[in-house]
């Protein structure tokens, strides 16, 4: 039996208008966890979502971003960068060296709203429904000028994202 090593630079990329993800490790490789590299742009707004079936993990290596991992005391309008935890948390800036836990059924989020890209390691489980996503998403964004909103909403319901705020990219707010 052998491992895996993958050199930095290396794996598939998806490269997209929104972010560029790097597949590092995952299903075919017989890992059960999805490991990607994810450079997220500035102004990009990943929008405050929920699985109820996948847990994540995301490492911050370059640059600083907003996260939130937490159920609000209210979930309000469509920016999720005001909510409040009930002990009165709020969003974190994080840089390198943070990393952020989400369990099944935690809303979270992320958004870069430096004018520097940010890059991440990023761990999804269970495998491969990330990896799918990511391929789904790439093929959507690149389809046309414009992004369809109602072919994305189909595609996360697929693959266990509820969406509460909407995905955001373009100059940071």
């Amino acid at each position: 039996m052998s491992g895996l090593i993958v050199p930095p630079g290396e794996g598939r990329k998806l490269i997209t208008k929104a972010q560029e993800i790097t597949f590092k490790v995952t299903a075919a490789d017989g890992f059960v966890v999805s490991t990607f590299e994810v450079v997220v742009p500035p102004g990009f707004d990943v929008g405050a979502h929920v699985h109820q079936n996948a847990q994540e993990f995301f490492y911050v290596l370059e640059g600083e971003i907003d996260l939130l991992a937490f159920e609000p005391v209210e979930r309000t309008g469509d920016d999720w960068r005001d909510w409040k935890s009930p002990d009165g948390d709020g969003v974190v800036r994080a840089g390198p060296g943070s990393c952020m836990f989400v369990p099944s059924g935690c809303p979270h989020a992320f958004t870069n709203s430096t004018g520097e890209p940010v890059r991440m390691l990023f761990q999804s489980y269970p495998s491969p429904d990330h990896e799918r996503y990511f391929e789904e998403i790439a093929e959507i964004f690149s389809s046309g000028r414009t992004v369809d909103s109602g072919a994305v909403e189909r595609m996360r319901e697929r693959y266990d994202i509820t969406q509460i705020t909407p995905l955001r990219y373009g100059s940071p707010a």
